[in-house]
């Protein structure tokens, strides 16, 4: 077997690959002798079939898995000599192979493009700031404002007021379509949120200003694709009865209102909903600090890139920010999105980043556990209630599914890596000033 250099431009390569028809031969005499005890054919006893006629009868379909096992054997001992990585699959064709007949050499041709030698991190003059807000009082009694229209009440307004957005109308109706009353479009004593969406378009907003005791008859088309098929896209009629107009009123906050939520008191209350804030202020330092060190890695290490990965990112990039200005379009049945310079430009430092991060978590053997990836599951899982089970064995079938899980985990982790070997220096700031520098890494 014979492996020869045919190509090397900065990170691409190519190889000639070739077995020889003697090393095929041997191979395949190798795999029939293996499998001769175990072979049974009419006419011979177990295990004694001719070799001869083992090779005509079973030799074309072992030539292809020796052709297979030897190239393949090949090309791993290649770059173990090597101590190439390839970063994406090798691309692998045989030279002459519509020509080629058995007793022939095999030649194959790999081309593909090696990851880059990755300089090591110096991050000395690397420092950064990890700013660190606290849950003051006035956050947490917004918050618990906020859990108390939750659970708000209604009480009667004032004889003779009009309804407004966000009051609630209770209401006698009776829904017709061409003069006649329709099945379930009739109710008594039906408590109605104004503006809250839960009836048909249109319905609602005729009630804004109806007093208690008027009477309104309620014009709307019902939507084209309405579930019930004989009411679709008709218009309809509600004459409804007002009996009620009733204001928001909400919930005291107090202990009672604490164990509505599962508190001891108001007091315990208040403590869980500090703890909740505070690590969503933690979260969002976080993601300010991990935008920080990322910003300062892409311009601490430069090293080539390989093209196919910063091709295939800047597509990416380009169809999925195409598909954000035309939301409408849900299928790829499209024209070619073409990448900007721009998208060009940010594939470049999406590309360095994974490849520094990825290399940097290989070197300190950071992996992700069967317990960090069964919680990531369960997280997921939880979106599809009533379906956990199903879409357990669908991520374990899927391996492509388990790496997007697996990713932002790793990634997370050699970040946590690389911080703990940075300057990172705490600042306490305002809920204010956090929510500021959030915004901040929106615009950018």
């Amino acid at each position: 077997m014979q492996v020869t250099e045919t190509l090397k431009d900065g990170l691409k390569r190519e190889y000639e690959i070739i077995v020889t028809a003697a090393e095929l031969e041997a191979k395949v005499n190798e795999k029939l002798a293996e499998a001769q005890p175990e072979v049974e054919m009419k006419g011979f006893r177990k295990g004694k079939v001719p070799m001869a006629l083992l090779k005509k009868q079973f030799g074309p379909k072992v030539l292809g898995e020796a052709m297979q096992e030897s190239v393949d054997g090949a090309m791993s001992q290649h770059f173990e000599t090597t101590g190439d990585r390839p970063a994406l699959q090798p691309q692998v064709t045989m030279v002459d192979g519509e020509t080629w007949k058995e007793g022939d050499d095999v030649k194959v041709k790999m081309a593909y493009e090696a990851l880059p030698e990755i300089p090591e991190l110096d991050l000395s003059g690397v420092k950064l700031e990890r700013l660190v807000a606290k849950a003051d009082n006035a956050a947490i009694d917004e918050a618990l404002a906020s859990l108390a229209e939750t659970v708000q009440d209604f009480t009667d307004r004032k004889k003779g007021s009009k309804a407004k957005d966000g009051d609630q109308v209770v209401i006698d109706f009776v829904g017709k379509v061409d003069g006649e009353a329709f099945e379930g479009g009739s109710a008594e004593d039906y408590p109605l949120v104004l503006g809250s969406g839960s009836f048909i378009p249109g319905f609602e907003e005729q009630l804004v200003g109806v007093k208690a005791g008027e009477e309104k008859a309620v014009t709307v088309k019902f939507p084209e694709e309405y579930g019930a098929a004989n009411l679709a896209g008709k218009d309809a009629v509600f004459d409804c009865t007002v009996k009620a107009v009733k204001e928001p009123k909400a919930a005291a906050i107090d202990d009672e209102l604490a164990k509505k939520f599962g508190a001891d008191d108001l007091a315990a209350l208040k403590g869980q909903i500090a703890e909740r804030l505070e690590a969503e202020y933690a979260g969002a330092a976080r993601a300010i600090v991990k935008r920080g060190l990322l910003d300062a890695l892409d311009g601490l290490v430069k090293f080539d890139l390989p093209p196919s990965l910063v091709e295939a990112e800047a597509n990416q990039i380009a169809h999925q920010l195409w598909h954000e200005e035309n939301p409408d379009v849900h299928d790829h049945n499209h024209d070619k999105i073409e990448p900007t310079d721009e998208h060009n430009k940010l594939a470049e430092r999406r590309v360095r980043l994974g490849l520094l991060l990825a290399e940097t978590g290989r070197k300190a053997e950071i992996e992700v556990t069967d317990a960090e990836m069964t919680q990531a599951v369960m997280a997921q899982a939880r979106q599809y209630p009533g379906q956990e089970r199903q879409f357990f064995e669908f991520i374990q079938q899927n391996a492509q599914m388990q790496q997007q899980l697996r990713a932002p985990i790793f990634e997370d982790k050699v970040v946590d890596h690389i911080l703990g070997m940075a300057s990172v220096t705490d600042k306490d700031v305002s809920k204010e000033d956090l929510q500021k520098a959030v915004e901040a890494l929106d615009e950018e």
